[in-house]
């Protein structure tokens, strides 16, 4: 795709300013208040000090590189089957169809919570065994892979016991069986490709939407390529960058955390989005927490913390 930079000044880039929540602060207090304005601001925070080492973090990036660098035939080998394991390439996914002329400038790769084909629970939606290079191919691939989504989820339920006192629950409320127990847990390794975004031609690395899980969890690189809007309703839509922080991850409350709640939206319009002065590919890790309740999220049921209006508790 041929890219050409306008001439004259470039316009200001908008920076948005979200919370910081340090999980090594000994003052829970603090970090339930900081959730909660990140609640009423727009449903993103950073989350510092989480128990996963920069160390194996690069090792996590460097792993995922390797991957996207095999030649395409070798990664059709792995390509995503139903239970949404494995390889998605490049155009495969659309998030904003309204407005998108083709699938999102990005390749990535499913890794869920690992249950043999035998067992019952392999029926359920999003439950499977998990799909591998061959390790001949890639030594040593999966048992990083597996450590880290493992690593992942443990910062995720972290991360839930600060949301359920934010939402005047009991601390290990997410920890119950019932919820938390057994989590559909997706962990997404994410390539976008070194293009341009064009949102006037449609062209996105990724499309305008919101996550309807319950919480996401995501590390970039140092390329500020995600991008958030706080009112999806305004004329136009304002659209600010978030700044990638070394080691840390960047936290989006999802939908269902919203439903749940039975109040006005703290979940916000977000995309990941590639303008003209983007001009490096960028790699990115996404641990997405749908917890094991999508059934009782489908029927209209909410926290028991919050009026029913209509709907039954969980």
């Amino acid at each position: 795709m041929a890219n050409q930079k306008q001439s004259g000044p470039e316009p200001p880039i908008k920076v948005s300013t979200i919370n910081c929540i340090d999980l090594s602060n000994p003052d829970i207090g603090e970090s339930v208040a900081l959730l909660k304005q990140a609640c009423l601001d727009c449903g993103f925070f950073y989350v510092v000090n989480h128990g996963i080492s920069q160390e194996f973090m690069d090792e996590v990036f460097a792993q995922s590189k390797k991957f996207f660098y095999l030649p395409l035939n070798e990664k059709l080998k792995v390509l995503r089957n139903e239970k949404h394991r494995g390889y998605t390439p490049m155009f495969d996914e659309v998030l904003d169809p309204d407005n998108q002329v083709h699938g999102d400038y990005k390749e990535g790769y499913y890794i869920g919570v690992d249950v043999p084909e035998n067992d019952p629970e392999s029926e359920k939606p999003f439950n499977g065994p998990n799909v591998w290079p061959a390790d001949g191919v890639l030594p040593g691939w999966r048992q990083t892979m597996e450590k880290f989504h493992h690593e992942a989820l443990e910062v995720g339920k972290a991360v839930s016991r600060i949301i359920a006192l934010a939402l005047d629950l009991e601390v290990d409320f997410f920890d119950k069986p019932e919820v938390l127990g057994k989590p559909i847990a997706t962990l997404r390794l994410l390539h976008y490709e070194d293009q341009f975004s064009d949102p006037a031609k449609g062209i996105y690395g990724a499309g305008a939407h919101s996550d309807f899980g319950f919480i996401t969890l995501l590390a970039t690189d140092d390329v500020m390529g995600l991008q958030i809007c706080k009112d999806k309703d305004a004329k136009p839509q304002i659209w600010e960058y978030v700044t990638p922080i070394k080691g840390a991850f960047i936290v989006n409350l999802g939908d269902m955390l919203e439903r749940w709640s039975n109040c006005p939206p703290c979940t916000e319009f977000w995309g990941m989005v590639k303008t003209d002065i983007l001009l490096h590919t960028l790699w990115n890790l996404t641990m997405t927490v749908w917890l094991n309740v999508c059934l009782l999220a489908k029927q209209k049921k909410v926290l028991p913390s919050f009026p029913q209006s209509g709907a039954q508790h969980i």
